[in-house]
């Protein structure tokens, strides 16, 4: 049989400042809490109840004080995003011991900017890509860019076996805050929502690597769209930025959905739910967290790896879920053989499943 394409590295980058949960409250309290009714004051705690003790941010903490305008804004993103993908890029390309200019195909991943010409563009020509590979720039999948775009570069690689594909998924989540909102979702957001990048190397059949230290086999995707649920998840766009916009439901909706979705999936490749020994959810949340935990009957310590992400990075959105695939590899739990499966939710509202396999 065909080889199917392959995972053969996969790296994350995050930015310089680090800024811990205690600190961002605090300042959220001295941003916040004079403008606050004394009722409304409570949701401060929500910052206590996240599950996070540190988040990276591309700015220093006391840049979020004062209002900035949303072109400004765009502008940071570019720049900061262009040095957090090359790091990441970087660093995966040597994982699997190859150059810049053997990508055949560059993904990426974003939702909290906006770039014409796209980041694409902008870091193949500052890291020295061939001018004849192909890109394809993704935006507005959310929290579900990470799996769906290593889902989209398993396409590329089965429809071409001989091609190397750079995944990018890269969120500057931070920049998007709103200084003078004073709603549950922004307060929820800056509680929960951070900066990172992660880059993977997806190789088709035919294609070769002088090292592969991640070796899974991309063995299938799904993509699920639910009707009548566009308000689940998303950003209201106005003229001092974006927005987010999210329901209390999501815990809710992932007990309830979940499983069912990841059983028609395993069937339709032959599987039974008892074969897969592996699940890498992203971490939206302690309780997003302990609704897969619910829906799926498995113990919490099946997702230490996505507690540790949520506890170290925060909710970075699209690549978080492969931030926590990494910490999968490196613990070497996916054994030659065993299923995992990718899992992560966004905007749409909508799921996004790679499954995988360990590899000899």
């Amino acid at each position: 049989m065909t080889r199917p394409p392959r995972l053969a590295s996969l790296a994350t980058a995050v930015p310089e400042h680090v800024i811990r949960q205690s600190e961002a409250k605090q300042f959220a309290e001295a941003l916040f809490g004079p403008a606050l009714a004394s009722g409304d004051r409570r949701l401060m705690a929500v910052f206590d109840s996240t599950g996070i003790a540190t988040r990276y941010s591309v700015m220093p903490l006391d840049w979020f004080g004062e209002p900035h305008a949303f072109g400004a804004v765009n502008d940071l993103y570019i720049d900061r995003a262009l040095d957090l993908a090359s790091r990441a890029v970087a660093r995966a390309l040597e994982g699997a011991g190859l150059e810049p200019r053997d990508v055949d195909h560059l993904l990426l991943v974003s939702s909290t900017g906006i770039a014409t010409p796209s980041l694409d563009a902008r870091l193949a020509n500052r890291m020295g890509f061939r001018g004849d590979f192909k890109r394809t720039p993704v935006w507005g999948l959310g929290c579900a860019g990470g799996a769906a775009g290593l889902s989209r570069a398993r396409d590329f690689a089965l429809a071409d076996p001989h091609a190397r594909v750079v995944l990018v998924a890269l969120e500057l989540c931070t920049l998007t805050f709103q200084q003078g909102d004073l709603t549950r979702q922004n307060l929820v957001a800056a509680s929960l929502f951070s900066d990172g990048a992660a880059a993977a190397v997806v190789l088709g059949a035919e294609a070769e690597a002088p090292r592969e230290p991640a070796r899974l086999d991309l063995l299938a995707s799904q993509s699920t769209l639910w009707p009548d649920t566009l308000d689940v998840m998303g950003w209201n766009v106005d003229g001092s930025g974006l927005h987010v916009q999210f329901s209390r439901d999501i815990p809710t909706i992932v007990r309830q959905w979940v499983r069912p979705n990841l059983e028609a999936f395993l069937e339709r490749e032959s599987l039974a739910y008892e074969d897969l020994r592996h699940v890498v959810a992203h971490p939206g949340g302690p309780k997003v967290i302990a609704a897969y935990a619910e829906a799926l009957g498995l113990p919490l310590e099946r997702f230490r790896h996505a507690t540790d992400v949520l506890r170290e990075c925060g909710n970075m959105s699209a690549p978080t879920c492969l931030f926590v695939l990494e910490r999968f590899i490196a613990s070497g739990e996916i054994g030659a053989g065993e299923y995992g499966v990718l899992a992560a939710l966004g905007p749409g509202f909508s799921s996004e499943l790679v499954l995988l396999r360990g590899r000899d």
